[in-house]
């Protein structure tokens, strides 16, 4: 598989935990209106940030780990 497609991943989960962290942020601030909805996909995003992230570091760990 294509390292770039890793990296791909990486950057995914980097946006959707950054987007998890400014939603709240934002709602603290009262620029955005606190909802079940919103807080729910502010938590998902951070998780599957995360979760997307963790596996993109892997794989590309791994990928080149075997080439070296």
């Amino acid at each position: 598989m294509n390292s770039s497609k890793y990296v791909t991943f990486i950057l995914i989960g980097f946006v959707l935990v950054l987007l998890g962290a400014v939603l709240p942020f934002l709602m603290v601030l009262h620029y955005l209106e606190s909802t079940f909805f919103l807080n729910f996909f502010a938590y998902g995003a951070s998780m599957v940030g995360l979760i997307l992230g963790l596996i993109g570091a892997s794989q590309y760990v791994n990928e080149h780990r075997r080439k070296n």
